[in-house]
């Protein structure tokens, strides 16, 4: 069984700063893709940013310039580092992997329980 855990979520006033965490556990061989989605009220699960294990990055255009995501591939673990919070950045954030739990299996895709962020005055 493979579980993705995140935190950091919040409330933060606008123009302010948040770091969700995500952290892989279970049977896991390897992690190629972890990721950051967020889903608004109302909206469609949109990406914000994924990155691989060879470290390359990709965001959203609505991210770029003002987050970071980051991988601890020994952990098990991604951060997404947020600056310059805007109110249209309010939404439920999932963590997401694909990974492999045996040597030679496909990857499977695996979705954290989400964390909320809201970004208010």
């Amino acid at each position: 069984q493979v579980q993705l855990v995140e935190s950091g979520g919040g409330l933060v006033q606008p123009g302010g700063s948040l770091t969700l965490s995500c952290a892989a556990s279970g049977s896991i061989f390897s992690i190629y893709l972890m990721g950051w989605y967020r889903q608004a009220p109302g909206k469609q699960r949109e990406l914000v940013a994924t990155i691989t294990n060879g470290d390359i990055a990709r965001y959203a255009d609505s991210a770029k310039g003002r987050f970071t995501i980051s991988r601890d591939n020994a952990q098990n673990t991604v951060s997404l580092q947020m600056n310059g919070l805007k109110p249209e950045d309010t939404a439920v954030y999932y963590c997401n992997a694909d990974l492999r739990i045996r040597r030679f299996s496909d990857l499977i895709n695996y979705w954290g329980q989400g964390t909320q962020v809201t970004v208010s005055s």
